[in-house]
């Protein structure tokens, strides 16, 4: 005896996925499923692009809330990039170097990078817009200043809170 195919028409799936995809926290996927479930049946695509797409967007959404959590929580002074600096000032610089120390390599190898020179030459626009990037690139980032550590520090043993700053900071590094 073959079986009787299902004739039945298909439940509406929109009130089906949406609780799912908010209990999940897909907040891109919910704004857009239906659109793009729409623009994938009028393109011919699989189910697999349709997928791929709606994933696509939520990495990107979720990566750029990483991005800006993370330089929120880095506490610049101020938020400047290397695309912002003005390289008529100082004359002295060696761009190549400066540009190269932005692929990162020194927080992949554990090293330290000290800027130094004098006063209004842009150590700290740098060091900000470095910072910058390694939040960008996914690293956790703590700006600090060496006289704000130095008074932290004390406080921080005084009340406790010595061994939490130091897990913390050692975290970035």
């Amino acid at each position: 005896m073959a079986a009787r195919p299902n004739t039945q028409p298909l439940p509406a799936l929109s009130g089906e996925v949406e609780p799912h995809l908010i209990y999940l926290k897909l907040a891109f996927i919910v704004q857009h499923y239906t659109p793009l479930a729409t623009q994938a049946a009028q393109h011919a695509w699989s189910h697999v692009d349709s997928l791929a797409k709606l994933l696509e967007g939520e990495v990107d959404v979720r990566r750029d809330r990483a991005t800006k959590s993370r330089i929120r929580l880095a506490r610049f002074p101020v938020i400047k990039t290397l695309e912002q600096f003005r390289w008529d000032w100082p004359t002295r610089i060696n761009r190549l170097q400066v540009h190269n120390h932005f692929h990162l390599e020194c927080i992949k190898a554990k090293a330290n990078l000290i800027l130094l020179g004098g006063v209004g030459l842009g150590k700290t626009w740098l060091a900000c817009a470095l910072g910058h990037q390694a939040c960008r690139e996914g690293y956790t980032v703590v700006s600090l200043r060496l006289p704000r550590l130095l008074q932290e520090l004390p406080m921080a043993k005084g009340d406790g809170r010595y061994p939490k700053l130091r897990a913390s900071l050692a975290k970035t590094a």
